[in-house]
C-alpha cells in the first residue's frame, strides 16, 4: 500500500527528511517498520532498533538493524554510541517501541504486569531521550516523535495500565517540548487510533466480548469506520520529523479515524 502510495501521488525524487539520520524504536514492528521505511524513501539515514531475535520486514539501502533493550541504559547508551559513529549524531527520534500488555481490570494485574509495561512505553521513552538529546543539543536542533495512542487521551475497561502508560507519554511530551525548545528541539506526540496491526489483533484477542464485537465497539461508530492503516501513521511521523513542522512543539498529533470526535 505505501509503495502504490508514492507511485500515484507523489514525485519520486522528493525527499523531505533528506540528509538527516533518525532512530526508529519499535523499528521491526508494524508501525515502526512502516515509519523506518518512509523515512529511509524521503533520504534519512534510518536506525531502526528493536529487540534481538525479532525478523525486520522494512528493508531499504538506507535503513540499519540495532539490537536494543529500550528498559536498559547500558544497552541504549550503547546503541546510541554506534549509531553516531556509524550514522551521525540523530536529527530525528521516534519513539514508537509499545506493548499492550494483560487485558483485565486495574485490580487483576499483577506487579510484573504492572512493572513490564511501564518499562517499555514509559522508561524506554525516557531512556532514549535521555540519550539523543545532549546530541541534539549540540547541533541546536532535532524532532522527537513519542508514541502514544487514543488511549493516551481517552480512558477504557480492557487495558488500563496501557492507557496510563500512553498518558504518562503524552505529558512527558509536553514537559520535555517546554523544556528543550530553548535548543531548537522540538518533542510532539502522536496518537493513533485502532491500526490493522499485529499488537491490535492481540488486543482484540484478549477481549472479554471477542473480536468482532470488540472492533465493532473500537471502529464501527467513528466517522472512517475502518481501522487504520501503519503508512497513514508513517506519513505523519514524516511530517513531525520534516523541517516542514518547525513551528510545532508540544503538540498531539491524533490519527484515529475520528475515534476521539465523537
Amino acid at each position: 500500500m505505501l509503495q502504490e502510495y508514492e507511485e500515484h501521488h507523489m514525485n519520486p525524487t522528493q525527499s523531505r527528511v533528506a540528509g538527516k539520520t533518525a532512530v526508529v524504536t519499535g523499528g521491526r514492528g508494524d508501525l515502526g517498520g512502516a515509519t523506518a521505511a518512509l523515512l529511509a524513501q524521503h533520504g534519512a539515514r534510518v536506525a531502526s532498533l528493536d529487540v534481538a531475535g525479532i525478523p525486520s520486514a522494512a528493508t531499504h539501502e538506507n535503513i540499519s538493524q540495532y539490537d536494543v533493550d529500550v528498559t536498559s541504559e547500558d544497552s541504549v547508551a550503547d546503541a546510541i554510541r554506534r549509531v553516531t559513529d556509524e550514522l551521525g549524531a540523530p536529527d530525528i527520534l521516534v519513539n514508537a517501541a509499545g506493548i499492550i500488555g494483560p487485558a483485565g481490570a486495574s485490580h487483576t494485574a499483577s506487579m510484573t504486569d504492572f512493572d513490564t509495561i511501564f518499562n517499555v512505553n514509559v522508561k524506554g521513552v525516557w531512556l532514549m531521550t535521555k540519550h539523543v538529546v545532549p546530541g541534539m543539543i549540540e547541533k541546536g536542533t532535532g524532532s522527537i516523535i513519542n508514541f502514544s495512542s487514543i488511549h493516551g487521551i481517552t480512558g477504557g475497561r480492557n487495558v488500563p495500565l496501557y492507557h496510563a502508560t500512553k498518558g504518562a507519554v503524552r505529558l512527558l511530551s509536553k514537559s520535555d517540548a517546554a523544556a528543550y525548545g530553548v535548543h531548537g528541539i522540538r518533542v510532539n506526540s502522536i496518537h493513533p487510533g485502532s491500526m490493522n496491526t499485529r499488537m491490535s489483533r492481540r488486543s482484540a484477542e484478549q477481549s472479554d466480548i471477542g473480536p468482532e464485537a470488540y472492533y465493532k465497539q473500537l471502529v464501527g461508530s467513528n466517522p472512517l469506520p475502518r481501522q487504520g492503516e501503519p503508512d497513514e501513521i508513517a506519513y505523519g511521523v514524516l511530517y513531525l520529523a520534516s523541517d516542514e513542522s518547525r513551528f510545532t512543539t508540544g503538540s498531539e498529533l491524533v490519527i484515529d479515524g475520528g475515534y476521539t470526535a465523537v
